[in-house]
Formats: structure tokens, C-alpha cells, sequence
């Protein structure tokens, strides 16, 4: 927690530097300079990634042998993923909007509380294979980008990929059971790790791509080059525990990118926040809203609903 309040705190500071000297005609300039061209690929991208999400859950109910139509999978991922993202702390606010909907269907909290870790370890994964291409492939130039050493670039990357390539391995030869004070977690074979890993990686390639295509053009910035600076700030913000990120994720990429005008960068990273995050929570608020006063109808209704009706007389009772 100490080093989370640091990292935040840091964050801000560097975050206050960078903001006080940015012009503010600029800034609202840049803000409003994206075409609707890029704000509906923005959408887009944003629409593939939290759709993509629904097969996190969907991997993970597989792996636990659950049995749950689409439509409950795909509500309980969307709203689950988009309420964390915002308020962080995933592991609570993303397994309590879980268990709020897959409970009715059966699912105990051990069980939501099992999903809710596969959900994690693939969104890990697909994070570490990117990172490792990107890394491996575009060393030289991040090597100029953030001022370090084609060497160092390479070794993060191949760090990367020794840690999938091991975690595959691992879960090859047998199955792999976590146990955490009485609580166990089988762990998905090489089959499912293969497609926790793909998943993963396109819904971070999906996500990098809604902040990519909002940055203005003409920086001459090669998307799997980007890739690394998005990564390693994202991986910054989730360390933080700040809701989303916010403060931690902007500096990072503001950092990442001071060779370019700050303005038009800060305008993207709005937009980014605004497509991103806003409009999925404020759509999950109300899918949420009206899943729960669907549910107190229904038992309403059940309740308010006539006993059986009585048995018809016998003749010989007439």
C-alpha cells in the first residue's frame, strides 16, 4: 500500500508539472480538433475490447465447468469490467458486480471469486506476450523514444517472453492447483492458456488502439512501438490501485511521449478517459439500474401472484 501511495503521489506531481505548462487555448484546441473519423474508430475500438472481455468470462466459466447463457456472461463481464476500471480495486469491485449477477444463476462466491482470478491471470498474460513483441521487435526505436538502451528493451522483452513461455510450460505437464488458506483454484490447461492468452492480447492491442488512433496526426509513432508505452502504463496505473489509473496512466504516457506537443496529447488522453471509461460506466450504471429493478419485478410479481386455485367440488360433496 505504502509503495501504491508513492507511486500515485509521484504521479501527480509530475502530472501537475507537465499540466501548468501546457496553454490552455492550446489545450482546448487539441481537445476539439479530433475528427469524427477518429472518435468513431475510437468507439469502435473500444466496442471490440469490452467485447472481447466477454470471452474472459466465458474461458473462466469454462475452466470452472459452469454452465451460463451468453447474455448473463456478456452483462456480467461488461458491467463488472467497466465499473472496475474506473473505481479500481478490481478484485472487489469487480467480483461484488459478479456476484450480484451470476449468484442468482447458482454461483457460490468461492466459484465468483475463482472467475474473477482466471479473468486476471488472462488479461496478465495477453499483457506479457504483447509487451514481449513489442519490446523484442520496436527496441530501438523505444531506445530513442524513452532515452534507454536497445540492450535494456531487449532483456524486458525476453523477460516477458520467458514468463509465458514458462507459465505454458507449467501448465502443461499437469494440472496446477492454487491453494490460498483452504481456498483452491485449478488453473486452465495449455488449451485454454493458448486462448487466454490470443483473447488477451487483442483486447489490449484493442484498447491501446482507442488512445492511438485519438493522438494527433503527423508524430510518425508506429502502433507496435506504442504498444510498450501503453503497456507499461497501464501496468503503472493497476500497481497505483488509483480508480483507473487516473493520474498515473496520464503521466506515464505524457512522459513517454515529451517529444511530442503536450497539448494535442493531454486532448487525446481526454478523449481516451471519455470513450474508455466514461461512456462504458455510465452505460453500466444503467444496464445495472435496470437489471436490478427487472429483478425486483419479477419477484414482486411472485409474490403478489394467487395461490393455486382450489380443487373443483366432488359430486359427492355437492
Amino acid at each position: 500500500m505504502a509503495a501504491s501511495v508513492i507511486l500515485f503521489g509521484a504521479s501527480l506531481v509530475v502530472l501537475w508539472h507537465i499540466v501548468s505548462e501546457i496553454d490552455v487555448n492550446e489545450f482546448k484546441a487539441a481537445f476539439t480538433a479530433a475528427s469524427l473519423r477518429q472518435i468513431g474508430l475510437a468507439i469502435l475500438f473500444t466496442t471490440i475490447s469490452y467485447s472481447l472481455l466477454t470471452c474472459y468470462d466465458a474461458i473462466a466459466l469454462r475452466q470452472l465447468k459452469l454452465t451460463i447463457p451468453y447474455r448473463t456472461t456478456a452483462m456480467a463481464s461488461f458491467t463488472s469490467y467497466a465499473v472496475s476500471f474506473t473505481l479500481g480495486f478490481p478484485l472487489l469491485t469487480a467480483g461484488t458486480v459478479r456476484y450480484w449477477i451470476y449468484a442468482p444463476k447458482g454461483v457460490s462466491p468461492g466459484r465468483v471469486a475463482s472467475l474473477t482470478v482466471i479473468t486476471g491471470v488472462t488479461f496478465w498474460l495477453g499483457m506479457a506476450l504483447v509487451l514481449a513483441w513489442s519490446m523484442i521487435r520496436q527496441a530501438d526505436e523505444l531506445a530513442s523514444l524513452v532515452y534507454t538502451h536497445i540492450w535494456v528493451n531487449q532483456l524486458i522483452g525476453l523477460v516477458a517472453a520467458v514468463f509465458v513461455t514458462g507459465y505454458l510450460a507449467w501448465v502443461s505437464f499437469k494440472r496446477r492447483i492454487v491453494r490460498i488458506q483452504g481456498w483452491k483454484l485449478e488453473l486452465p490447461g495449455l488449451r485454454l492458456s493458448l486462448a487466454q492468452i490470443l483473447i488477451g492480447a487483442c483486447d489490449v492491442c484493442a484498447g491501446a488502439g482507442v488512445l492511438f488512433i485519438l493522438l494527433p496526426g503527423g508524430h510518425g509513432l508506429s502502433f507496435e512501438t506504442f504498444l510498450a508505452v501503453y503497456i507499461f502504463a497501464v501496468m503503472l496505473g493497476v500497481a497505483s490501485h488509483a480508480p483507473g489509473g487516473l493520474g498515473v496512466f496520464e503521466a506515464t504516457i505524457l512522459l513517454a511521449l515529451s517529444s511530442y506537443p503536450r497539448e494535442p496529447v493531454l486532448g487525446a488522453l481526454l478523449l481516451y478517459r471519455l470513450c474508455y471509461y466514461l461512456i462504458p460506466f455510465v452505460l453500466a450504471l444503467a444496464l445495472l439500474g435496470a437489471y436490478e429493478i427487472r429483478s425486483r419485478l419479477r419477484s414482486s410479481r411472485g409474490a403478489f401472484r394467487p395461490d393455486d386455485e382450489p380443487a373443483e367440488e366432488s359430486p359427492a360433496g355437492r
